[in-house]
C-alpha cells in the first residue's frame, strides 16, 4: 500500500488546504520536510498556492548545515522567497513574540525518530505553547514513527525537565508527531486551534516496520543517516552522556559505541552473559572505526555495531535501551574502575551541574544500576517495566493510526 504522508495529502487534496485561504502561513521543517516525489514541503506549498510568510527551523536548522551536536543556527533571510527564517536553535529555543507576529497557522512538518531525547519534539511543545499564548493555529502534517509502535525506557521524573526531555514520558515513546501533539495538549492543558493533517496508509507493523518501504529516507538531522539509526537510536543516544564514542565523525553514527580502551569482542561476550534474553532481534558485530571529528577523534576504537536490520530483526522483540545498557552494565563488569560518564563540566544541552547521562535518562536510575556492581537485569525490569506499561496506558486513547 503506497503511504501518503500529511504533506503529501495537503498538497494533492484542494479541500484540506481550503482552510488556509486568506491566511498567513509559516512552515516549520528541515531537509526531511520533503513530498513522496523528494520536493521540499516549502517549493510543494509555494507552488500549491499557499501565502508561506515564514519559515522556522529547529535543531540543525531548515537546511541541516550544522553536522555537529549542539550547534546553533541564525535568522535568516530565504534566498528563495524572500521570507524570513527563524531559527528555534539559536538565540532563542521558543519563538519571539516578533515571530509569532508573522503567521496566522503554523504547519508543522518535522520527521521524528520516536524517541523522547531527539529535541524536534520539544520544539513542537514550545510552538504549541507560544500558539496558546498567541491566538494562533498549529496544523501537524503527519508522518511515520520510523521506530514504530514499541514502548521502551523509564519515565523522566519531575525537575529533569530540560530540552531533550520536555515531559514525563519514556524514552521510546512509539508516537507519531501528530499523536504527541495531542498528548502535550492533554498533559499540559493547552487550549488551542490544533489539527492533524493524517497520513494514509501507515501501518505501523507493517512492512517496513514503521518506515514505509515505499518512501526514501532523507536525514532528519546530519547524524540520522538510515533507519537503523532510528531504531537504535532510543539505546545509542545515551552514549552522548559517555566517555565512549558514539560514532559521530563515522559514517554510521548513533549505531555503534566504543572506545580504544576497550575490548569490543570482551564487550559483547560479556553483554551475552549478563542477558542474553535483552539482545533478542538484533545481531552485534564487533568492528574498528576512527571518527574524524568528535569523541577520541583520530583513534583507532573498538567498537560494537547494533544490527538492527537484515535477518536478524525482530521488530517486536529488539529493545535498543536495554541493549545500551547492558553494553554499558558489561564495560563495569569488564572494567570496573572505567571512568564511563562524562562529568558534570560537560553542559548538556545547556543544562548545568548534573551528569549528562542522567539528563538523557531524565533520572539517575540507569546511572546508578550500571555502576551498582550487585544489580541484575530483573533489578532494571522492576522500576521499567510499570513505567513501560503505565505509558502504553496512557497513550492508547490518542493513536490515530
Amino acid at each position: 500500500m503506497i503511504v501518503h504522508f500529511g504533506i503529501d495529502r495537503l498538497i494533492s487534496d484542494a479541500a484540506l488546504r481550503a482552510p488556509l485561504e486568506g491566511k498567513r502561513v509559516a512552515l516549520l521543517a528541515h531537509p526531511a520536510s520533503v513530498t513522496a516525489d523528494l520536493t521540499h514541503s516549502v517549493d510543494a506549498l509555494f507552488a500549491a498556492g499557499v501565502n508561506v510568510t515564514a519559515l522556522f527551523g529547529p535543531q540543525h536548522g531548515v537546511r541541516g548545515d550544522l553536522q555537529d551536536n549542539m550547534m546553533e543556527s541564525p535568522d535568516y533571510t530565504d534566498p528563495v522567497y524572500g521570507i524570513p527564517c527563524f531559527s528555534l536553535y539559536g538565540e532563542v529555543r521558543r519563538p519571539t513574540d516578533a515571530s509569532m507576529d508573522t503567521f496566522d497557522v503554523l504547519l508543522v512538518d518535522l520527521q521524528d525518530l520516536g524517541c523522547r531525547i531527539y529535541t524536534f519534539i520539544t520544539t513542537l511543545l514550545y510552538v504549541m505553547q507560544a500558539a496558546e499564548q498567541h491566538g494562533k493555529s498549529v496544523w501537524v502534517l503527519d508522518r511515520p514513527n520510523p521506530a514504530g509502535r514499541p514502548v521502551e525506557g523509564n519515565r523522566l521524573e519531575a525537575g529533569w525537565e530540560s530540552f531533550v526531555g520536555a515531559g514525563p514520558m519514556v524514552m521510546r515513546h512509539g508516537l507519531t508527531m501528530g499523536e504527541m501533539g495531542r498528548w502535550f495538549q492533554q498533559h499540559f492543558g493547552l487550549n488551542l486551534d490544533y489539527h492533524v493533517v493524517q497520513m494514509r496508509g501507515w501501518q505501523p507493523d507493517g512492512a517496513g516496520f514503521g518506515w514505509p518501504t515505499d518512501r526514501a529516507w532523507v536525514n532528519p538531522s546530519p547524524n540520522a543517516p538510515n533507519v537503523n539509526m532510528a531504531r537504535a537510536y532510543a539505546g545509542t543516544v545515551m552514549v552522548e552522556g559517555a566517555t565512549l564514542s558514539e560514532g559521530r565523525g563515522t559514517t554510521r553514527p548513533l549505531e555503534l559505541f566504543g572506545a580504544p580502551d576497550v575490548d569490543a569482542r570482551a564487550v559483547i561476550a560479556e553483554m551475552q552473559r549478563i542477558a542474553p534474553e535483552w539482545l533478542a532481534g538484533c545481531k552485534l558485530r564487533d568492528i574498528w572505526f576512527e571518527p574524524t571529528f568528535h569523541k577520541h577523534m583520530g583513534k583507532l576504537n573498538s567498537g560494537v555495531h547494533i544490527h538492527a536490520d537484515g535477518p536478524w530483526y525482530d521488530h517486536a522483540a529488539f529493545r535498543p535501551w536495554r541493549v545500551q545498557a547492558l553494553g554499558f552494565k558489561a564495560i563495569r563488569s569488564l572494567y570496573p574502575d572505567y571512568v564511563l560518564w562524562r562529568g558534570k563540566d560537560f553542559k548538556y544541552e545547556y543544562t548545568d551541574d548534573v551528569l549528562a547521562i542522567d539528563v538523557i535518562n531524565g533520572s539517575t536510575k540507569l546511572r546508578e544500576w550500571v555502576d551498582d556492581r550487585t544489580s541484575t537485569p530483573a533489578d532494571l525490569d522492576a522500576w521499567a517495566a510499570p513505567d513501560e506499561q503505565s505509558w502504553r496506558d496512557e497513550i492508547a486513547p490518542l493513536l490515530l493510526y
